[in-house]
Protein backbone atom coordinates (compact mmCIF):
# COMPACT_ATOMS: atom_id res chain seq x y z
CA UNK A 1 0.00 0.00 0.00
CA UNK A 2 1.29 3.44 -1.00
CA UNK A 3 2.31 5.83 1.79
CA UNK A 4 3.95 9.23 1.36
CA UNK A 5 7.41 9.34 2.91
CA UNK A 6 9.04 12.30 1.18
CA UNK A 7 8.26 16.05 1.14
CA UNK A 8 8.77 17.02 -2.49
CA UNK A 9 8.10 20.74 -2.09
CA UNK A 10 10.59 21.01 0.76
CA UNK A 11 13.11 19.22 -1.45
CA UNK A 12 12.70 21.64 -4.37
CA UNK A 13 13.12 24.63 -2.04
CA UNK A 14 16.03 23.36 0.09
CA UNK A 15 17.92 21.87 -2.85
CA UNK A 16 17.81 25.09 -4.87
CA UNK A 17 18.87 27.06 -1.77
CA UNK A 18 21.86 24.75 -1.20
CA UNK A 19 23.01 25.20 -4.80
CA UNK A 20 22.73 28.99 -4.50
CA UNK A 21 24.97 28.80 -1.43
CA UNK A 22 27.55 26.79 -3.35
CA UNK A 23 27.53 29.27 -6.26
CA UNK A 24 28.23 32.08 -3.80
CA UNK A 25 31.04 30.07 -2.20
CA UNK A 26 32.95 30.18 -5.49
CA UNK A 27 32.37 33.83 -6.30
CA UNK A 28 29.42 33.42 -8.62
CA UNK A 29 30.47 30.64 -11.05
CA UNK A 30 29.79 26.94 -10.39
CA UNK A 31 30.07 23.84 -12.55
CA UNK A 32 27.63 21.27 -11.21
CA UNK A 33 28.16 17.69 -12.29
CA UNK A 34 24.66 16.24 -12.43
CA UNK A 35 24.55 12.48 -11.93
CA UNK A 36 21.53 10.28 -12.48
CA UNK A 37 18.48 11.26 -14.45
CA UNK A 38 17.39 14.87 -14.61
CA UNK A 39 14.04 13.88 -16.08
CA UNK A 40 11.87 10.88 -15.29
CA UNK A 41 13.80 9.76 -12.19
CA UNK A 42 11.50 6.85 -11.49
CA UNK A 43 14.01 5.03 -9.28
CA UNK A 44 13.96 7.95 -6.85
CA UNK A 45 10.16 8.12 -7.10
CA UNK A 46 9.89 4.42 -6.24
CA UNK A 47 12.23 4.44 -3.22
CA UNK A 48 11.15 7.88 -1.92
CA UNK A 49 7.32 7.82 -2.14
CA UNK A 50 6.27 11.41 -2.64
CA UNK A 51 9.31 12.29 -4.78
CA UNK A 52 8.11 13.55 -8.18
CA UNK A 53 10.01 12.06 -11.15
CA UNK A 54 10.64 15.58 -12.47
CA UNK A 55 11.73 17.05 -9.11
CA UNK A 56 15.24 17.82 -10.28
CA UNK A 57 14.09 19.83 -13.25
CA UNK A 58 11.61 21.67 -11.02
CA UNK A 59 14.49 22.53 -8.75
CA UNK A 60 16.52 23.89 -11.67
CA UNK A 61 13.54 25.94 -12.79
CA UNK A 62 13.73 27.68 -9.42
CA UNK A 63 17.17 28.84 -10.64
CA UNK A 64 16.13 29.34 -14.26
CA UNK A 65 17.68 32.78 -14.73
CA UNK A 66 21.05 31.54 -13.43
CA UNK A 67 21.29 28.19 -15.23
CA UNK A 68 22.67 26.91 -18.47
CA UNK A 69 23.18 23.30 -19.48
CA UNK A 70 26.16 21.61 -21.10
CA UNK A 71 25.74 18.08 -22.39
CA UNK A 72 28.65 15.61 -22.39
CA UNK A 73 28.81 12.51 -24.57
CA UNK A 74 31.68 10.07 -25.04
CA UNK A 75 32.87 9.78 -28.66
CA UNK A 76 33.29 6.01 -28.18
CA UNK A 77 29.60 5.74 -27.26
CA UNK A 78 28.70 7.59 -30.46
CA UNK A 79 30.94 5.26 -32.49
CA UNK A 80 29.43 2.15 -30.89
CA UNK A 81 25.83 3.38 -31.11
CA UNK A 82 25.44 2.81 -27.38
CA UNK A 83 21.77 2.46 -26.45
CA UNK A 84 19.91 3.57 -23.34
CA UNK A 85 18.26 0.41 -22.06
CA UNK A 86 15.26 2.21 -20.58
CA UNK A 87 14.41 4.20 -23.72
CA UNK A 88 15.79 2.03 -26.52
CA UNK A 89 17.47 4.99 -28.24
CA UNK A 90 21.17 5.73 -28.81
CA UNK A 91 23.09 8.13 -26.60
CA UNK A 92 23.39 10.44 -29.59
CA UNK A 93 19.63 10.55 -30.10
CA UNK A 94 19.17 11.04 -26.37
CA UNK A 95 21.35 14.15 -26.47
CA UNK A 96 18.92 15.61 -29.02
CA UNK A 97 15.94 14.54 -26.92
CA UNK A 98 17.39 16.12 -23.80
CA UNK A 99 18.25 19.37 -25.57
CA UNK A 100 14.65 19.61 -26.80
CA UNK A 101 13.37 18.89 -23.30
CA UNK A 102 15.60 21.49 -21.65
CA UNK A 103 14.61 24.09 -24.19
CA UNK A 104 10.96 23.17 -23.77
CA UNK A 105 11.31 23.97 -20.06
CA UNK A 106 12.88 27.33 -20.84
CA UNK A 107 16.45 26.33 -19.90
CA UNK A 108 19.38 27.51 -21.99
CA UNK A 109 21.64 24.83 -23.51
CA UNK A 110 25.13 26.22 -24.01
CA UNK A 111 26.55 23.36 -26.05
CA UNK A 112 27.67 19.75 -26.25
CA UNK A 113 31.11 18.43 -25.25
CA UNK A 114 32.21 15.38 -27.22
CA UNK A 115 34.65 13.73 -24.81
CA UNK A 116 37.42 11.21 -25.51
CA UNK A 117 37.49 12.43 -29.11
CA UNK A 118 40.14 10.67 -31.17
CA UNK A 119 39.01 11.30 -34.74
CA UNK A 120 36.08 8.87 -34.71
CA UNK A 121 34.13 9.20 -37.95
CA UNK A 122 30.78 8.79 -36.24
CA UNK A 123 31.68 11.55 -33.78
CA UNK A 124 32.59 13.85 -36.69
CA UNK A 125 29.22 13.14 -38.31
CA UNK A 126 27.44 13.76 -35.01
CA UNK A 127 29.28 17.07 -34.59
CA UNK A 128 28.27 18.20 -38.09
CA UNK A 129 24.67 17.18 -37.43
CA UNK A 130 24.50 19.22 -34.22
CA UNK A 131 26.17 22.25 -35.78
CA UNK A 132 23.71 22.11 -38.70
CA UNK A 133 20.97 22.26 -36.05
CA UNK A 134 22.55 25.33 -34.49
CA UNK A 135 24.09 23.59 -31.47
CA UNK A 136 27.67 24.47 -30.49
CA UNK A 137 30.01 21.47 -30.17
CA UNK A 138 33.32 21.29 -28.31
CA UNK A 139 35.93 18.54 -28.57
CA UNK A 140 37.71 17.11 -25.53
CA UNK A 141 40.57 14.69 -26.07
CA UNK A 142 41.90 11.58 -24.31
CA UNK A 143 44.67 12.35 -21.80
CA UNK A 144 47.24 9.57 -21.25
CA UNK A 145 47.47 8.75 -17.55
CA UNK A 146 44.09 10.25 -16.65
CA UNK A 147 43.15 10.67 -13.84
CA UNK A 148 46.39 9.90 -11.96
CA UNK A 149 49.04 11.82 -13.93
CA UNK A 150 48.09 15.21 -12.48
CA UNK A 151 51.11 17.06 -13.93
CA UNK A 152 50.22 16.02 -17.46
CA UNK A 153 46.49 16.59 -16.99
CA UNK A 154 47.14 20.15 -15.76
CA UNK A 155 49.18 21.13 -18.79
CA UNK A 156 48.83 22.33 -22.35
CA UNK A 157 48.94 18.66 -23.44
CA UNK A 158 46.14 17.75 -21.00
CA UNK A 159 43.13 19.94 -20.26
CA UNK A 160 44.83 22.73 -22.17
CA UNK A 161 44.28 20.85 -25.43
CA UNK A 162 40.51 20.71 -24.92
CA UNK A 163 38.18 23.23 -26.49
CA UNK A 164 37.12 25.90 -23.97
CA UNK A 165 33.35 25.87 -23.59
CA UNK A 166 31.99 29.39 -23.64
CA UNK A 167 29.42 29.70 -20.85
CA UNK A 168 27.35 32.67 -19.77
CA UNK A 169 25.39 31.84 -16.61
CA UNK A 170 26.53 31.52 -12.97
CA UNK A 171 25.41 27.88 -12.74
CA UNK A 172 26.53 25.46 -15.45
CA UNK A 173 24.85 22.07 -15.15
CA UNK A 174 26.93 19.38 -16.83
CA UNK A 175 24.81 16.33 -17.58
CA UNK A 176 24.87 13.38 -19.98
CA UNK A 177 22.74 10.61 -21.48
CA UNK A 178 24.39 7.98 -19.29
CA UNK A 179 27.41 6.96 -17.19
CA UNK A 180 30.94 7.15 -18.56
CA UNK A 181 30.19 10.24 -20.62
CA UNK A 182 32.92 12.39 -19.07
CA UNK A 183 30.92 14.84 -16.96
CA UNK A 184 33.52 15.28 -14.22
CA UNK A 185 36.40 15.68 -16.68
CA UNK A 186 34.36 18.30 -18.55
CA UNK A 187 33.86 20.27 -15.33
CA UNK A 188 37.54 20.05 -14.35
CA UNK A 189 38.67 21.03 -17.84
CA UNK A 190 36.54 24.16 -17.57
CA UNK A 191 38.05 25.02 -14.17
CA UNK A 192 41.52 24.71 -15.71
CA UNK A 193 40.60 27.06 -18.58
CA UNK A 194 38.92 29.56 -16.26
CA UNK A 195 42.02 29.61 -14.04
CA UNK A 196 44.22 30.21 -17.10
CA UNK A 197 42.01 33.22 -17.91
CA UNK A 198 42.09 34.53 -14.35
CA UNK A 199 38.43 33.75 -13.71
CA UNK A 200 37.33 32.17 -10.43
CA UNK A 201 35.00 29.16 -10.71
CA UNK A 202 34.11 26.13 -8.63
CA UNK A 203 32.92 22.56 -8.90
CA UNK A 204 30.26 20.59 -7.05
CA UNK A 205 28.54 17.26 -7.55
CA UNK A 206 24.86 16.41 -7.46
CA UNK A 207 24.06 12.74 -6.89
CA UNK A 208 20.77 11.62 -5.34
CA UNK A 209 22.20 8.26 -4.31
CA UNK A 210 23.78 7.01 -2.21
CA UNK A 211 22.24 9.42 0.29
CA UNK A 212 25.15 10.73 2.35
CA UNK A 213 23.22 11.44 5.56
CA UNK A 214 21.41 8.09 5.79
CA UNK A 215 23.06 5.03 7.41
CA UNK A 216 25.24 2.85 5.22
CA UNK A 217 22.80 -0.08 5.35
CA UNK A 218 19.63 1.99 5.17
CA UNK A 219 17.27 0.37 2.63
CA UNK A 220 17.37 3.49 0.43
CA UNK A 221 21.15 3.17 0.09
CA UNK A 222 20.92 -0.59 -0.38
CA UNK A 223 18.35 0.02 -3.14
CA UNK A 224 20.92 2.18 -4.92
CA UNK A 225 23.40 -0.69 -4.79
CA UNK A 226 20.68 -2.93 -6.21
CA UNK A 227 20.06 -0.48 -9.05
CA UNK A 228 23.78 -0.41 -9.93
CA UNK A 229 24.54 -4.08 -9.29
CA UNK A 230 25.83 -4.45 -12.86
CA UNK A 231 28.30 -1.57 -12.35
CA UNK A 232 29.89 -3.04 -9.20
CA UNK A 233 29.24 0.18 -7.29
CA UNK A 234 29.57 -0.29 -3.53
CA UNK A 235 28.37 2.07 -0.82
CA UNK A 236 30.94 2.80 1.84
CA UNK A 237 31.73 5.10 4.75
CA UNK A 238 33.58 8.18 3.49
CA UNK A 239 36.98 7.79 5.26
CA UNK A 240 38.11 11.32 4.33
CA UNK A 241 35.03 12.89 5.89
CA UNK A 242 35.38 10.76 9.00
CA UNK A 243 39.01 11.81 9.40
CA UNK A 244 38.37 15.49 8.72
CA UNK A 245 35.24 16.00 10.80
CA UNK A 246 34.71 12.91 12.94
CA UNK A 247 31.35 12.43 11.23
CA UNK A 248 30.10 9.25 9.53
CA UNK A 249 28.71 9.83 6.05
CA UNK A 250 28.03 7.56 3.09
CA UNK A 251 29.56 7.76 -0.38
CA UNK A 252 30.40 5.17 -3.00
CA UNK A 253 33.60 3.48 -3.95
CA UNK A 254 34.41 5.31 -7.18
CA UNK A 255 34.20 8.78 -5.63
CA UNK A 256 36.24 7.70 -2.61
CA UNK A 257 38.92 6.10 -4.79
CA UNK A 258 39.36 9.13 -7.06
CA UNK A 259 39.15 11.82 -4.36
CA UNK A 260 42.92 12.10 -3.66
CA UNK A 261 43.47 12.76 -7.36
CA UNK A 262 40.69 15.36 -7.43
CA UNK A 263 42.20 17.05 -4.40
CA UNK A 264 45.52 17.30 -6.20
CA UNK A 265 43.81 18.78 -9.27
CA UNK A 266 41.97 21.36 -7.17
CA UNK A 267 45.26 22.33 -5.52
CA UNK A 268 46.86 22.79 -8.95
CA UNK A 269 43.97 24.91 -10.21
CA UNK A 270 42.98 26.88 -7.09
CA UNK A 271 46.06 26.76 -4.91
CA UNK A 272 44.21 24.72 -2.31
CA UNK A 273 41.37 22.22 -2.34
CA UNK A 274 37.99 23.62 -1.27
CA UNK A 275 36.95 20.15 -0.14
CA UNK A 276 38.23 17.77 2.52
CA UNK A 277 36.13 14.78 1.44
CA UNK A 278 34.01 13.42 -1.41
CA UNK A 279 30.94 14.16 0.74
CA UNK A 280 31.98 17.83 0.86
CA UNK A 281 31.71 18.00 -2.94
CA UNK A 282 28.03 17.03 -2.90
CA UNK A 283 24.99 19.27 -2.58
CA UNK A 284 22.32 16.58 -2.14
CA UNK A 285 19.46 17.44 0.28
CA UNK A 286 17.32 14.32 -0.20
CA UNK A 287 17.92 12.85 3.26
CA UNK A 288 16.64 15.95 5.06
CA UNK A 289 13.33 15.79 3.15
CA UNK A 290 12.30 12.29 4.28
CA UNK A 291 9.23 12.71 6.50
CA UNK A 292 8.29 9.06 7.12
CA UNK A 293 11.31 6.78 7.35
CA UNK A 294 9.16 3.67 7.70
CA UNK A 295 7.34 4.38 4.44
CA UNK A 296 10.62 5.04 2.66
CA UNK A 297 12.19 1.85 4.02
CA UNK A 298 9.21 -0.23 2.88
CA UNK A 299 9.36 1.32 -0.60
CA UNK A 300 13.10 0.73 -0.86
CA UNK A 301 12.70 -2.93 0.13
CA UNK A 302 10.10 -3.34 -2.61
CA UNK A 303 12.56 -1.85 -5.09
CA UNK A 304 15.29 -4.30 -4.07
CA UNK A 305 12.90 -7.24 -4.54
CA UNK A 306 11.85 -5.91 -7.95
CA UNK A 307 15.50 -5.55 -8.99
CA UNK A 308 16.14 -9.12 -7.83
CA UNK A 309 13.29 -10.55 -9.91
CA UNK A 310 14.39 -8.48 -12.90
CA UNK A 311 17.89 -9.96 -12.56
CA UNK A 312 16.43 -13.48 -12.37
CA UNK A 313 14.47 -12.86 -15.58
CA UNK A 314 17.51 -11.35 -17.31
CA UNK A 315 19.51 -14.45 -16.40
CA UNK A 316 16.71 -16.65 -17.73
CA UNK A 317 16.84 -14.73 -21.02
CA UNK A 318 20.60 -15.17 -21.19
CA UNK A 319 21.19 -11.44 -20.64
CA UNK A 320 22.28 -11.47 -16.98
CA UNK A 321 24.73 -13.25 -14.74
CA UNK A 322 24.90 -15.33 -11.57
CA UNK A 323 27.08 -12.66 -9.95
CA UNK A 324 24.39 -9.99 -10.21
CA UNK A 325 21.74 -12.36 -8.85
CA UNK A 326 23.98 -13.33 -5.91
CA UNK A 327 24.71 -9.69 -5.12
CA UNK A 328 21.00 -8.86 -5.10
CA UNK A 329 20.26 -11.85 -2.88
CA UNK A 330 22.78 -10.46 -0.38
CA UNK A 331 21.24 -7.00 -0.57
CA UNK A 332 17.81 -8.49 0.07
CA UNK A 333 19.10 -10.15 3.23
CA UNK A 334 20.78 -6.95 4.40
CA UNK A 335 17.56 -4.99 3.84
CA UNK A 336 15.41 -7.73 5.42
CA UNK A 337 13.41 -7.93 2.21
CA UNK A 338 11.81 -11.06 0.80
CA UNK A 339 8.97 -12.26 -1.40
CA UNK A 340 6.61 -12.29 1.59
CA UNK A 341 6.62 -8.48 1.36
CA UNK A 342 5.04 -8.77 -2.11
CA UNK A 343 1.67 -10.53 -1.72
CA UNK A 344 1.17 -10.33 -5.49
CA UNK A 345 3.83 -13.01 -5.97
CA UNK A 346 2.04 -15.68 -3.95
CA UNK A 347 -1.36 -14.62 -5.35
CA UNK A 348 -0.22 -15.06 -8.96
CA UNK A 349 1.75 -18.25 -8.41
CA UNK A 350 -1.00 -19.89 -6.33
CA UNK A 351 -3.59 -19.19 -9.03
CA UNK A 352 -1.20 -20.53 -11.68
CA UNK A 353 -0.75 -23.74 -9.68
CA UNK A 354 -4.54 -24.10 -9.30
CA UNK A 355 -5.28 -23.63 -13.01
CA UNK A 356 -2.15 -25.06 -14.61
CA UNK A 357 -1.93 -21.88 -16.71
CA UNK A 358 -0.15 -18.54 -16.28
CA UNK A 359 -1.72 -16.09 -13.83
CA UNK A 360 -1.13 -12.49 -12.78
CA UNK A 361 -2.01 -10.34 -9.78
CA UNK A 362 -2.25 -6.61 -9.05
CA UNK A 363 -2.33 -5.13 -5.54
CA UNK A 364 -4.66 -2.14 -5.41
CA UNK A 365 -4.09 0.98 -3.27
CA UNK A 366 -6.27 -0.38 -0.46
CA UNK A 367 -4.29 -3.64 -0.37
CA UNK A 368 -6.93 -5.67 -2.22
CA UNK A 369 -5.57 -8.22 -4.71
CA UNK A 370 -7.00 -8.50 -8.22
CA UNK A 371 -5.99 -11.82 -9.78
CA UNK A 372 -6.33 -12.84 -13.41
CA UNK A 373 -6.04 -16.24 -15.06
CA UNK A 374 -5.44 -17.34 -18.64
CA UNK A 375 -8.60 -17.96 -20.65
CA UNK A 376 -9.56 -18.55 -24.25
CA UNK A 377 -10.30 -14.86 -24.72
CA UNK A 378 -7.41 -13.13 -22.98
CA UNK A 379 -4.07 -13.67 -21.33
CA UNK A 380 -3.53 -13.56 -17.58
CA UNK A 381 -2.01 -10.05 -17.58
CA UNK A 382 -5.01 -8.69 -19.49
CA UNK A 383 -7.42 -10.53 -17.20
CA UNK A 384 -5.76 -9.19 -14.04
CA UNK A 385 -5.84 -5.68 -15.49
CA UNK A 386 -9.56 -5.92 -16.27
CA UNK A 387 -10.34 -7.34 -12.82
CA UNK A 388 -8.32 -4.57 -11.18
CA UNK A 389 -10.29 -1.90 -13.06
CA UNK A 390 -13.56 -3.52 -12.01
CA UNK A 391 -12.48 -3.53 -8.37
CA UNK A 392 -11.37 0.11 -8.50
CA UNK A 393 -14.67 1.13 -10.12
CA UNK A 394 -16.77 -0.88 -7.66
CA UNK A 395 -18.03 -3.22 -10.38
CA UNK A 396 -18.76 -6.86 -9.51
CA UNK A 397 -16.00 -9.17 -10.75
CA UNK A 398 -18.38 -11.33 -12.83
CA UNK A 399 -19.87 -8.37 -14.69
CA UNK A 400 -19.11 -8.53 -18.42
CA UNK A 401 -17.76 -5.19 -19.62
CA UNK A 402 -16.57 -6.37 -23.04
CA UNK A 403 -18.85 -8.35 -25.29
CA UNK A 404 -17.62 -11.35 -27.23
CA UNK A 405 -18.67 -9.42 -30.33
CA UNK A 406 -16.04 -6.79 -29.49
CA UNK A 407 -13.31 -9.35 -28.84
CA UNK A 408 -13.81 -11.73 -31.78
CA UNK A 409 -12.99 -9.20 -34.56
CA UNK A 410 -9.73 -8.33 -32.81
CA UNK A 411 -8.85 -12.03 -32.57
CA UNK A 412 -9.73 -12.55 -36.23
CA UNK A 413 -7.51 -9.61 -37.19
CA UNK A 414 -4.58 -11.01 -35.17
CA UNK A 415 -4.83 -14.53 -36.56
CA UNK A 416 -6.02 -13.81 -40.08
CA UNK A 417 -3.96 -10.76 -41.00
CA UNK A 418 -1.23 -9.95 -38.47
CA UNK A 419 0.46 -13.35 -38.36
CA UNK A 420 -0.21 -14.13 -34.69
CA UNK A 421 -0.72 -17.71 -33.52
CA UNK A 422 -2.17 -16.66 -30.18
CA UNK A 423 -5.80 -15.51 -30.31
CA UNK A 424 -5.82 -14.32 -26.69
CA UNK A 425 -5.93 -10.58 -26.20
CA UNK A 426 -2.96 -8.78 -24.67
CA UNK A 427 -3.41 -5.99 -22.15
CA UNK A 428 -3.32 -3.19 -24.71
CA UNK A 429 -5.88 -4.98 -26.89
CA UNK A 430 -8.22 -5.48 -23.94
CA UNK A 431 -8.03 -1.76 -23.18
CA UNK A 432 -8.91 -0.98 -26.80
CA UNK A 433 -11.84 -3.38 -26.63
CA UNK A 434 -12.92 -1.80 -23.34
CA UNK A 435 -12.73 1.67 -24.88
CA UNK A 436 -14.87 0.52 -27.84
CA UNK A 437 -17.40 -0.97 -25.40
CA UNK A 438 -17.94 2.38 -23.66
CA UNK A 439 -20.28 3.29 -26.52
CA UNK A 440 -22.75 0.58 -25.48
CA UNK A 441 -21.80 -0.44 -21.93
CA UNK A 442 -21.91 2.48 -19.42
CA UNK A 443 -19.96 0.52 -16.79
CA UNK A 444 -17.08 0.10 -19.27
CA UNK A 445 -16.52 3.87 -19.19
CA UNK A 446 -16.55 3.76 -15.39
CA UNK A 447 -13.85 1.07 -15.42
CA UNK A 448 -11.75 2.93 -17.99
CA UNK A 449 -11.88 6.08 -15.86
CA UNK A 450 -10.07 4.14 -13.10
CA UNK A 451 -6.90 3.59 -15.15
CA UNK A 452 -4.95 6.42 -13.47
CA UNK A 453 -5.50 4.81 -10.07
CA UNK A 454 -3.33 1.87 -11.13
CA UNK A 455 -0.19 4.03 -11.09
CA UNK A 456 2.33 2.86 -8.47
CA UNK A 457 0.41 -0.38 -7.81
CA UNK A 458 2.44 -3.60 -7.47
CA UNK A 459 1.94 -6.43 -9.98
CA UNK A 460 3.34 -9.91 -10.59
CA UNK A 461 3.08 -12.48 -13.35
CA UNK A 462 3.74 -16.19 -12.87
CA UNK A 463 5.61 -16.17 -16.20
CA UNK A 464 7.80 -13.70 -18.08
CA UNK A 465 5.36 -11.38 -19.83
CA UNK A 466 5.41 -10.64 -23.52
CA UNK A 467 6.87 -7.30 -24.56
CA UNK A 468 3.36 -6.05 -25.39
CA UNK A 469 1.97 -6.79 -21.93
CA UNK A 470 5.06 -5.58 -20.09
CA UNK A 471 5.04 -2.33 -22.08
CA UNK A 472 1.37 -1.67 -21.30
CA UNK A 473 1.91 -2.31 -17.59
CA UNK A 474 4.88 0.09 -17.63
CA UNK A 475 2.88 2.81 -19.40
CA UNK A 476 0.17 2.48 -16.75
CA UNK A 477 2.76 2.90 -13.99
CA UNK A 478 2.34 -0.63 -12.63
CA UNK A 479 5.42 -1.95 -10.82
CA UNK A 480 5.84 -5.38 -12.31
CA UNK A 481 7.82 -8.44 -11.35
CA UNK A 482 7.76 -11.83 -13.09
CA UNK A 483 8.59 -15.36 -12.04
CA UNK A 484 11.66 -16.26 -14.18
CA UNK A 485 10.07 -18.85 -16.43
CA UNK A 486 8.38 -18.89 -19.81
CA UNK A 487 4.86 -20.04 -20.55
CA UNK A 488 5.97 -22.66 -23.05
CA UNK A 489 8.91 -24.99 -23.54
CA UNK A 490 9.98 -23.62 -26.94
CA UNK A 491 13.50 -22.25 -27.31
CA UNK A 492 12.60 -18.94 -28.99
CA UNK A 493 10.45 -16.43 -27.15
CA UNK A 494 9.24 -13.06 -28.40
Amino acid sequence: MYRIGFDNQRYVETQSARIRERIAQFGGKLYLEFGGKLFDDYHAARVLPGFAPDSKIRMLLELRDSVEVVMAINAADIEQNKVRGDLGITYGEDVLRLIDTFRGEGLYVGGVAVTQYAGQGAADAFKRRLEDLGVRVYLHYPIPGYPHDVARIMSAEGFGRNDYIETEKPLVVVTAPGPGSGKMATCLSQLYHHHARGVRAGYAKFETFPTWDLPLKHPVNLAYEAATANLNDVNMIDPFHLQAYGETTVNYNRDVEVFPVLQAMFEEIMGESPYKSPTDMGVNMVGSCIVDDSAVCDAARQEIIRRYYAALCDRRRGQGSDEIVYKLELLMKQAQAGRALRPVIAAAEDRAEETGEPAAAIQLPDGQLAVGKTSGLMGAAASALLNALKALAGIHRKTHLISREAIEPIQALKIGHLGSRNPRLHSDEVLIALAISTATVPLAAQALDSLDRLRDCEAHSSVILTAADASTYAKLGLRLTCTPQYQGSQLYHR
